[in-house]
């Protein structure tokens, strides 16, 4: 138990926690604008494995051409990508007026079977693609050494509660969100709204994708997100729509997501258990977390 001790005060153990935490932050942040805006987006997990394989994807074909500045360029792939998918359920639902739950299940579903079939057709391998010669680099010192996406995660928690809370956009955000009729009625384009917050949404999570394929492990492989989507959905509920309470719920999955990683290598308890350690605490979390107050407009098609 003490030798257990020791590792989880670990600076290994806090350096997992960190890569653990910032794929479930960013997502989860990017899921507050959509959500504050008034459409449902159960679609992040979708557009993290797009934000994935088109970060490595574009950093792999430019390694040769581009060197080192090829994961920079990658990086931007996985961010337009992300936001080209989201874009699509953001027509979906604000134009056609389309089940907002089912439109989000499509893409999560269609994010399943595309990169298989990119991958077979680029690589002849439906599981991965091969590793880049240049990933996105790493800052810091000794084992607390991250690539980029993860200082950009705390520079976006801060930029988000100051958006979200002293700006116009952020005011008009919120008004999408809980009375779209009444901030129509001023003036307010919740339309335009709901677009910029959507697309802005699978940016954050194709970003969350290429910090775990070009940031982390050097290459896409299948069932890269491992559920971080929905979990990242998960914080956002038990965070309460607001930055800082969703900072709080990522940082705590994340340290269960470590800590399951950490009891893996121990006997303590079963290797299944620890496995689903994180999905139960999750679900645990949402059933204890009283009544959330969603935005009052959130899932309901604009009239």
């Amino acid at each position: 138990m003490s030798a257990f001790l020791t590792a989880l005060l670990s600076v290994t153990f806090a350096g997992i926690f960190i890569r653990s935490t910032v794929p479930l932050l960013l997502t989860a942040l990017g899921g507050l604008y959509s959500e504050r805006s008034g459409v449902v987006n159960i679609a992040l997990e979708g557009l993290i494995i797009f934000g994935a394989l088109a970060g490595a994807i574009v950093t792999k074909e430019l390694d040769a051409p581009l060197g080192a500045a090829a994961p920079w360029v990658g990086w931007l792939g996985g961010m337009l990508v992300g936001g080209l998918i989201a874009w699509i359920h953001a027509v979906l639902s604000i134009k056609y007026r389309a089940d907002q739950v089912i439109s989000g299940t499509a893409i999560n579903l269609l994010a399943t079977g595309v990169p298989p079939v990119v991958l077979t057709a680029l690589y002849n391998s439906s599981t991965e693609s091969p590793a880049v010669e240049h990933p996105l680099p790493l800052w810091g010192m000794g084992d607390l050494r991250f690539s980029p996406p993860v200082y950009f995660a705390l520079l976006v928690v801060i930029i988000t509660w100051y958006v979200v809370y002293r700006t116009p956009y952020g005011l008009r955000l919120r008004a999408s969100g809980e009375h779209p009729g009444a901030a129509s009625s001023m003036g307010v384009n919740v339309k335009r709204m709901r677009y910029s917050a959507v697309i802005l949404s699978g940016v954050l999570a194709g970003t969350a994708g290429v910090f775990l394929s070009i940031g982390n492990l050097e290459a896409y492989v299948r069932n890269i997100s491992a559920g971080a989507g929905f979990i990242a959905l998960a914080a956002l509920i038990f965070g309460q729509w607001k930055p800082l309470g969703v900072l709080a719920a990522t940082l705590l999955f994340g340290f269960l997501q470590a800590l399951s990683i950490q009891l893996g290598g121990t006997t303590l308890l079963p290797s299944s258990l620890v496995q689903a350690l994180p999905y139960l605490i999750t679900v645990l979390a949402l059933i204890f977390t009283g009544r959330s107050r969603a935005p009052k407009a959130v899932g309901k098609p604009l009239d």
